[in-house]
C-alpha cells in the first residue's frame, strides 16, 4: 500500500512540475504533455535500465500513466494568476516528487534484495532522473548538478531504507515527511553544498 501511495503522489507532484515548466518555457499543449510525462516517468525508466529490470515494465503501469495526464491537464487550464507563482508551487511540487520517488526506488531496490550502494542508486536515479531529463529538455542547468543541495536528500531516503531505519509505512511516511521538509528547507534559505570554480 505505501508503494502505490508514494508512486502516486510521486506522479501527481512531477508530472505537475514538468507542465509548469513546459508552460513557463512557452511549449504548446503537446510539449506541455510530453514534457510532464517525461518527468514523472523518466527516473522510474533509467532506474530500471539500471538495476535490470525491463523497460517494458514501464507501460504496465497504466492507472499512473491516467493520474499523470489528468494532473497535466488540471494545470493546463489552471488560471493564469495562481501559475504565475511557479518559483514556490513549481519547486514545492519538485520536493514531493523528489521525496516520494527517492523513497519508492529505494524500496523497488531494497525489494529486490540488491547491495545498498544500488538501493542508494536507486533512490537518487528515481528521484532526481525525471527533473534532470525535465531540465535538459527545458534548456535548463539540471537542479541536481547545482552547488543547491537536491540529490543528497535522495541518498538520505537510500540510506534510511537500505540499512533498515525505515522499514513500516509509519517509518516510510515520516521518511517522506521529513525529505520532503529538508529540500523545502534548502531551496527556501538556499543551503549549497561547496563548489569549486576554475579561474579564467
Amino acid at each position: 500500500m505505501t508503494w502505490e501511495v508514494l508512486s502516486m503522489i510521486g506522479t501527481i507532484a512531477f508530472a505537475i512540475s514538468g507542465a509548469i515548466v513546459a508552460m513557463e518555457e512557452e511549449y504548446d499543449i503537446l510539449g506541455v504533455y510530453i514534457l510532464g510525462i517525461v518527468t514523472a516517468f523518466g527516473g522510474g525508466a533509467i532506474r530500471n535500465l539500471l538495476i535490470g529490470v525491463p523497460v517494458s515494465a514501464l507501460w504496465e503501469q497504466g492507472l499512473f500513466f491516467q493520474i499523470a495526464l489528468l494532473s497535466i491537464t488540471a494545470v493546463f487550464l489552471f488560471p493564469n494568476n495562481l501559475l504565475k507563482h511557479w518559483q514556490k508551487w513549481g519547486n514545492f511540487f519538485d520536493a514531493i516528487g523528489l521525496s516520494a520517488f527517492a523513497i519508492q526506488g529505494a524500496l523497488y531496490a531494497s525489494e529486490m534484495n540488491h547491495p545498498l550502494s544500488a538501493v542508494i542508486v536507486a533512490a537518487v536515479l528515481t528521484g532526481s532522473g525525471g527533473g534532470i531529463v525535465r531540465d535538459l529538455l527545458a534548456r535548463r542547468k539540471p537542479l541536481v548538478l547545482k552547488a543547491e543541495i537536491y540529490a543528497v536528500w535522495a541518498i538520505l531516503c537510500g540510506l534510511a531504507i537500505g540499512l533498515k531505519l525505515a522499514f513500516s509505512s509509519f517509518e516510510l511516511y515520516t521518511l517522506f515527511i521529513v525529505i520532503t521538509g529538508l529540500r523545502v528547507l534548502s531551496y527556501t534559505y538556499k543551503w549549497k553544498l561547496p563548489a569549486r570554480r576554475l579561474g579564467t
